[in-house]
C-alpha cells in the first residue's frame, strides 16, 4: 500500500476523532452552563430594584448576575465614599460590608466567566464538529 493511500485513510479516522471531541465539547459546554445556571438560581438573588438592567429579575444568566455584581459594586461604593475595601482604614465601620460586597461580586463575576468558558467550549465543539465533517468529505471525495 502506497503512503498516500495510508494518508489517505487516516484523514476519514482523523474527521471522525474530531467530531467526537467537538460532540463532547458541546455536551460538556452545555452541561456546565446548567449546572451555572442552577446553581444560581438556588441561591434565591434578585437582581436589586436599584440596578440599571434587569431590576428585579431572578438571577439565572449571565446578564443578570452581571447586573447584580454591578449594583453590588455601587452600593459598595456610595457606603465606602467611593473608596475599596483595601482603601478603608480598619476602623472603618464600614469595612466589613464593603468587604462582603467585594466577595459578592467577585463570586457573581465569577459566575458570568463560567457562563462564557462554558458558551466557548460548546461553540468550539461545532466549530469541530463540522471540521470533522469537512475532513470525512474531503476524504471522502478523494476517493472517488
Amino acid at each position: 500500500m502506497a503512503r498516500s493511500e495510508r494518508r489517505a485513510g487516516a484523514v476519514p479516522i482523523l474527521g471522525l476523532l474530531v467530531m467526537i471531541a467537538g460532540a463532547v465539547l458541546v455536551v460538556a459546554g452545555v452541561i456546565t452552563y446548567g449546572v451555572v445556571s442552577a446553581t444560581l438560581a438556588d441561591q434565591n438573588i434578585t437582581v436589586s430594584d436599584d440596578a440599571e438592567y434587569f431590576a428585579g429579575q431572578h438571577v439565572t444568566q449571565p446578564w443578570e448576575a452581571y447586573a447584580q455584581a454591578d449594583v453590588i459594586a455601587k452600593h459598595a461604593g456610595e457606603m465606602a465614599g467611593g473608596k475599596t475595601y483595601a482603601e478603608l482604614p480598619r476602623d472603618d465601620p464600614n469595612r466589613d460590608s464593603v468587604m462582603d460586597a467585594s466577595f459578592l461580586q467577585a463570586s457573581l463575576f465569577t459566575s458570568v466567566v463560567a457562563f462564557g468558558v462554558a458558551a466557548l467550549a460548546a461553540g468550539l465543539g461545532v466549530v469541530f464538529v463540522l471540521i470533522g465533517l469537512a475532513l470525512r468529505r474531503v476524504a471522502a471525495a478523494e476517493r472517488g
